[in-house]
């Protein structure tokens, strides 16, 4: 026993403590593909997660209240390849639709917003510039500005 690697020194009441915990599970943030209500937000969790788990999760950790959280599972099948043998592609998963508490609401942030005023106007520009090239060849006789004469 003397040899052995000891990773952590021994826990001394007083002494500061040199370990961090982590929690075990992990939550996505997903966006559903049905519309849902302002106050309802969709997670993915592992399967091994609880209602409670997920409540205290969110309330501990990140400090949102809570009103109702609805899970269900989602079941990975199996599939085959090419020599007929079965395999399980990914694992199977939680997806929690979490109630936010009276007054809370959430909006997934716009990443990339639409620039439809931009698209337009570069749109008018190429037409522009189109129409004063057809003039110029008009005033040419037909003959393209890349001819010199």
């Amino acid at each position: 026993m003397a040899g052995l690697y000891t990773r952590y020194p021994l826990y001394v009441a007083g002494n500061p403590q040199l370990r961090v915990f982590f929690p075990k599970f992990w939550m996505k943030l997903v966006r559903g593909r049905e519309t849902t209500p302002p106050n309802v937000v969709t997670f993915q969790c592992p399967v091994e997660m609880t209602k409670f788990d997920i409540q205290n999760y969110l309330e501990k950790i990140y400090g949102v209240d809570v009103a109702q959280v609805n899970t269900f599972i989602k079941y990975i099948g199996l599939q085959r390849d090419h020599r007929n043998r079965r395999f399980k592609p990914k694992d199977d998963y939680k997806i929690a639709f979490v109630t936010l508490a009276a007054g809370q609401t959430f909006k997934f942030p716009d990443l990339f917003p639409k620039k439809e005023d931009s698209e337009e106007k570069i749109i008018e520009e190429v037409k522009q510039k189109q129409k004063e090239s057809v003039k110029l060849m008009r005033s040419r006789g037909g003959v393209p500005s890349w001819f010199g004469i």
